[in-house]
């Protein structure tokens, strides 16, 4: 099965994407502004369920195909890779129309409503695509057996410190709404930092990974 070095890298790796505010953290900041922490909650749930749904996929079909062609793993990498730095400069260039979120508040919705809402923006999260398919495959010992499992065990690691960074950043926007919307224009730095950042793992992620 994987390494302790093989799981500490992709949760290493898994944290800098994470961390990056991309359409599941803006979908949860803009819940817990406009209907507080419950909601925000709710939403990180949902959405963290629809990503794992994409690791099952990514395990039992096209995971199994980049993982035996060296030719289809590095298109796909490289794709991956120029669509993560593509993310990264519309982040950067649209970091200002991120205070839209706190414009006007939203009408509430049922819990079961606010839960598929987040699995639904989960599991069409193309930033979550692109690593689930491109990256993921990388960290998988081809020497060893159960490369499906290996799989599944990896979107655990994922999906674990992604519910543990949106629900802080749900936490964190419910509790601090005051003061964000005293100065909306905090929320603008963060997607433009996040923006950057995306950048940089985009160009990691063309550059490493499997020679063979």
């Amino acid at each position: 099965m994987l390494s302790t070095d093989r799981l500490l890298a992709f949760a290493a790796l898994s944290f800098l994407l994470i961390v990056v505010p991309g359409p599941s953290v803006l979908f949860v900041v803009g819940r817990a502004l406009a209907q507080g922490r419950r909601a925000a909650l709710t939403t990180v749930v949902g959405n963290t369920l629809g990503a794992y749904l994409l690791v099952v996929a990514v395990a039992v079909g096209i995971g199994s195909l980049v993982e035996r062609s060296v030719l289809v793993f590095t298109v796909l990498k490289l794709a991956g890779a120029a669509y993560l730095v593509f993310l990264g400069i519309k982040a950067w260039r649209a970091r200002e129309s991120l205070r839209a979120v706190f414009a006007g508040e939203a009408e509430a919705h049922s819990g079961l409503r606010t839960f598929w809402e987040g699995f639904a923006v989960g599991v069409t999260n193309p930033k979550t695509i692109v690593f689930f398919a491109a990256v993921l495959p990388q960290f998988v010992d081809r020497e060893a057996a159960h490369v499906t499992l290996q799989m599944l065990l990896l979107g655990v690691v994922f999906n674990a410190i992604a519910l543990a960074s949106d629900s802080v950043w749900g936490l964190a926007a419910s509790t601090a709404r005051d003061w964000f919307a005293r100065s909306p224009r905090r929320l603008s730095m963060v997607g433009g930092a996040g923006g950057l950042t995306m950048i940089g793992l985009g160009v990691t992620v063309a550059v490493t990974g499997r020679k063979d």
